[in-house]
């Protein structure tokens, strides 16, 4: 372009209006992320298989329909044949591929990685040495032919994001407040009607922002993202990590593998001795268990091992075919059973204490009342006295537990038959229990892109939030008849709180009884809640085990005794852990509760 005759310098406006108003501009102003054509179309897919289910049912009771029971049994074979099953092939065959089930879905994710890649290279037309190069930009936004290229490339843009199948606050949106920041940065112009990315509307509207600096940090955010290719911060996540997240070094105990479930046993550091405690570490079903492990100054396992605990954690792993008639019985009694006698074996006569995230909690109570009970009938003492629950939500209903929202959705879309039918035999994939999140966190897929990108002019900050991000966007199956239980039994049953929970027991007066939660009290186990205002997935309404289990007698929030509950209610989140900030205040109360010390509150 050198010696081309300079014309008037493109404006983000010119280059925006040839994009056009898409879905990624959220222009009807929602607050969550709306992926309108797979919802319309798992409608339809739902009432195709129950109208399957009905010619089935027809063409089983020829007695009572007479001939429309031959015409519905050759239409049953023709939809099998046709419709269900060609559906539930794609199905099962995309969750072996870790692939999306929902063709919309995957058609998204394909949008996000492309996209992501055209930002990639509009930006490396002006790195030069690992820089930005404004004199470049500011040739190209101002010579014909680099107006022609930056018009080329928004064409392209513009493709992805009509092509874009949900509305509202989306990563999408994220991703295009990305697209407008780097436009400013080689224009060197602001976007006439609109606040710039990343700077708060007050600030702007108070008129104290300052245009300068925003540039030099739109320079290194674009330089960031560039020599890191962290566009696409799924991808970023997977280089970084190279596909490996957790701090602590550990080994798999021996004959602790039961189908894809695992105990692994965390090795103390050098210099440390132990101080003859063991702690287990409940993980819930649906995540990657390195929640307790991100990174050096951010795991719970590393501090924990600082004290000189024996810490062992359960690995469910990626639920397979084994696993997916495995129900709540073998995750919330067998398995726990199975892993304490091991590690009663390796620690005689140690003290145990607990910790468990989420639903880890909300199943481990129950299995620790039984495990009370069955020692009360043998006559013996219980062997685990104290557990630490994080935001371990247990009462499920429509009026003070919060999760109100989540039972309608539940309610709307979720269906016992076709779950079952889609994915019975390989799992629910991580996919699908993301879209139900989504619907009752306002937000969350844009608000995660977009603080990534926002802090992306921090190259700690962006390395920080690897394994994070990396955690976030490769969960693991929820084994599929353990899924539909706790569905059931627990968001719409709310069994553990009406005392209707059961459970197989070694002793045969409990096996298959409903468990006896007072068993927490007349045992002795102490619970510490700890639990966020700011939670979503667990609100702080539901998370109230420690005021109605265990020793409750003379009230528990804050309480400093060490033979008491304990109950702390912080402004957190639900993944609070990923802040070391966040973290260390946590591991702080924790040891404490378990010491049997002064809480700070």
């Amino acid at each position: 372009m050198t010696g081309e005759e300079s014309v008037e310098r493109l404006s983000p406006n010119e280059l925006l209006n040839i994009i056009g108003t898409t879905p990624a501009d959220n222009e009807e102003g929602f607050q969550v992320a709306i992926p309108w054509k797979s919802k319309i179309v798992g409608q339809q897919v739902r009432m195709l298989f129950k109208y399957h289910e009905m010619l089935k049912m027809v063409a089983g009771h020829p007695s009572v329909f007479g001939p429309l029971s031959l015409l519905a049994g050759w239409h049953s074979v023709w939809c099998e044949t046709f419709l269900t099953g060609p559906i539930k092939a794609s199905a099962r065959i995309s969750v072996h591929a870790g692939r999306n089930p929902d063709p919309f879905g995957e058609m998204n994710g394909w949008i996000y990685t492309t996209y992501a890649r055209l930002m990639y290279h509009v930006t490396g037309l002006f790195i030069r040495d690992g820089k930005f190069d404004r004199k470049k930009a500011q040739l190209v936004s101002s010579t014909a032919k680099g107006k022609a290229l930056l018009k080329s490339f928004m064409e392209e843009f513009s493709f992805l994001e009509r092509s874009y199948n949900s509305l509202g606050l989306t990563r999408l949106k994220a991703m295009k407040d990305l697209l407008k920041c780097l436009l400013i940065l080689i224009t060197e112009k602001l976007i006439e009607g609109e606040p710039p990315p990343y700077v708060p509307e007050e600030e702007y509207a108070a008129g104290s922002f300052d245009f300068s600096k925003y540039q030099e940090d739109n320079c290194t955010r674009f330089e960031n993202l560039y020599r890191e290719n962290a566009f696409d911060s799924k991808e970023f996540s997977e280089i970084t990590t190279r596909g490996k997240i957790g701090y602590s070094p550990y080994e798999i105990v021996e004959g602790s593998k039961w189908n894809s479930v695992t105990l692994r046993h965390y090795l103390l550091p050098e210099g440390v001795s132990s101080n003859g405690k063991v702690l287990y570490l409940a993980t819930p079903l649906i995540n990657k268990p390195e929640i307790f492990d991100f990174d050096k100054g951010r795991s719970v396992i590393e501090a924990m091992l600082k004290q000189g605990y024996a810490v062992y954690l359960v690995d469910h792993g990626d639920a397979g075919p084994e696993d997916a008639d495995s129900g709540l019985d073998f995750y919330a009694k067998t398995i726990p059973d199975f892993y304490l006698d091991l590690i009663k074996q390796r620690h005689p006569d140690q003290q145990i204490y607990m910790m468990a995230y989420c639903m880890a909690g909300t199943l481990m109570l129950p299995y620790l009342a039984r495990r009370g009970e069955e020692l009360y009938y043998q006559g013996k003492t219980m062997d685990v006295q104290k557990i630490a629950l994080m935001a371990s939500p247990i009462l499920f209903d429509d009026a003070e537990s919060g999760h109100a929202p989540m039972r309608e959705v539940i309610r709307k879309s979720y269906d016992t038959l076709l779950m079952t039918e889609l994915f019975g035999k390989v799992n629910l994939p991580p996919h699908a229990v993301e879209a139900g999140m989504n619907e009752i966190q306002e937000g969350v897929q844009y608000t995660m892109a977009h603080g990534f990108y926002e802090r992306a002019h921090c190259y700690k900050d962006m390395q920080d939030a690897a394994p994070f991000l990396f955690w976030l966007t490769h969960g693991t199956k929820f084994p599929a008849r353990a899924h539909r239980e706790w569905i059931e039994k627990f968001f719409m049953g709310n069994q553990s709180v009406r005392g209707e929970f059961r459970l197989p027991s070694r002793v045969p007066e409990l096996d298959g009884k409903p468990v006896d939660m007072d068993f927490l009290r007349r045992m002795g186990v102490r619970i510490f809640s700890y639990k966020g205002t700011r939670d979503p997935i667990a609100p702080p309404g539901s998370c109230i085990a420690s005021e109605i289990w265990g020793q409750t007698e003379e009230g528990n929030i804050g309480v400093a005794r060490g033979d008491m509950n304990r109950t702390i209610e912080k402004n957190v989140g639900h993944i609070f852990v990923v802040s070391r900030h966040l973290l260390a205040e946590y591991m702080q109360i924790v040891s404490a509760f378990f010491d049997g010390g002064e809480i700070p509150v």
